[in-house]
């Protein structure tokens, strides 16, 4: 009998302790993998340090999920040399980070045909220091009026970094006054104007993990913690089909594999505004009742991706992309279903799903008894007390642990009611 493989994961992290440390209890908890062809194979999880590398050496990960390097260009480097010289798979690619800061992934889902709202760049009312800049200036930027820029986009409209994240430098902009309020304080940040979709129906946030995704009902108005509503069925099902096939359009486009994208929705038009987050927000803290699912989804794409010995693509292929979005005889219906074909060709969808039957039938039930246990309601806890002053920490840990415990039922019952029907 061949002997039993094990797959190295990397975990390249930042500031965050909630989800790595749920994600390295439950693959502890995977044991031994069998897979399609009889192999055998155990995941092992270790959390990655930065220190100088030789661009010889020899990478012991097979795959990393990256959590650091969309701002921290030293690990970006490794996963670029790792990603060219060993084969080292990655969730997201470092060599698309630049068009994670919005303006191609607006310019790419325009070409596509999404419904994108109008949007503008700007060039910067502050820019980088920078000693060349006087003269270029004053030699080719062209004067222009900001009013005439904005006046066809409408107010209210929104001002926003072309590189932004976590809603850095975004403002709403209800007149002329504001609009150029805005603008002087945006400083050496390079902006988008971009029109708004007023009174719209819902916003929804989907979050993308391999070729699973979860559409959520979003509030950006309100506190962290009650942002995501639990609220199900709040599209239609041909809407919330366009949203999932929007975002994985997205990732299998850029190659991004862990991504989060919002999109409003006003009389049953998709308008995506924000789908390229290198770091999309995971904490049980922000999706509470999510949370499950995602570190399921990232724990099933993660085994599958090292146990199949998946392939890593990092470098964008615009053809077939193209291909649809140019083809005239298609309406966009059309061209939605030839876009989700071509992301479930990039996923692997059909051969994924079949090995989450073979290989991984035990995870929905072994994540369930962890959430529904001690260790977790410990993390969960600790995460609190990391998070909020004492006072509130009695208050957070009734509306935190009843959000997860109404999971905890949910799922209980979905899993029943599937055990009873066979």
């Amino acid at each position: 009998m061949a002997p039993t493989t094990d797959h190295l994961v990397g975990l390249l992290l930042g500031a965050e302790e909630d989800w790595p440390t749920a994600f390295e209890a439950l693959a502890r908890r995977l044991g031994v993998l069998r897979a399609p062809d009889g192999g055998t194979h155990t995941v092992t999880t270790e959390r990655l340090t930065i220190e100088p590398f030789n661009l010889r050496d020899r990478a012991r990960h097979e795959l990393v999920i990256d959590r650091l390097a969309h701002w921290y260009y030293h690990p970006r480097e490794w996963l670029k040399k790792v990603a060219l010289m060993d084969d080292v798979y990655l969730l997201n690619s470092p060599f698309t980070f630049q068009s994670m800061e919005k303006h191609s992934a607006y310019c790419a889902l325009m070409r596509l045909g999404m419904n994108v709202p109008e949007t503008v760049l700007v060039p910067y009312k502050h820019p980088v220091d920078n000693a060349r800049w006087a003269y270029t200036s004053a030699r080719y930027n062209r004067s222009f009026d900001l009013d005439e820029v904005a006046e066809p986009l409408g107010y209210p409209l929104y001002m926003k970094p072309f590189d932004g994240g976590g809603w850095r430098g975004v403002s709403q902009v209800r007149d002329r006054a504001e609009l150029h309020r805005s603008y002087d304080d945006s400083g050496e940040m390079l902006m988008h104007l971009q029109a708004s979709v007023p009174d719209y129906e819902h916003f929804a946030r989907s979050l993308t993990i391999g070729p699973e995704t979860m559409v959520m009902k979003f509030r950006p108005e309100e506190p962290m913690h009650e942002r995501y509503a639990v609220t199900h069925g709040f599209l239609s099902e041909e809407v919330g089909r366009e949203a999932i096939t929007i975002s994985q359009t997205v990732n299998a486009f850029f190659r991004w594999e862990f991504n989060s994208c919002e999109m409003l929705v006003k009389d049953g038009v998709v308008h995506p505004i924000d789908y390229a987050n290198a770091c999309p927000d995971v904490a049980v803290t922000s999706l509470h009742y999510y949370f499950p699912w995602a570190m399921k989804a990232l724990l099933r794409w993660t085994a599958y991706c090292v146990v199949t010995g998946r392939r890593p693509r990092t470098q964008v292929d615009t053809g077939p992309w193209f291909a649809v979005a140019d083809d005239d005889v298609l309406d966009y219906e059309g061209k939605l279903a030839a876009y989700q074909a071509l992301a479930d060709e990039y996923f692997e969808t059909e051969r994924y799903r079949a090995f989450c039957e073979s290989t991984l039938p035990h995870v929905d039930e072994m994540v369930l008894d962890w959430i529904d246990g001690p260790d977790f309601r410990t993390l969960l806890q600790s995460t609190i007390h990391q998070t909020y002053p004492p006072q509130e920490w009695e208050r957070f840990e009734a509306h935190f642990g009843g959000l997860l415990g109404m999971w905890v039922t949910d799922e209980r019952r979905i899993r029943g009611a599937g055990t009873a029907t066979g």
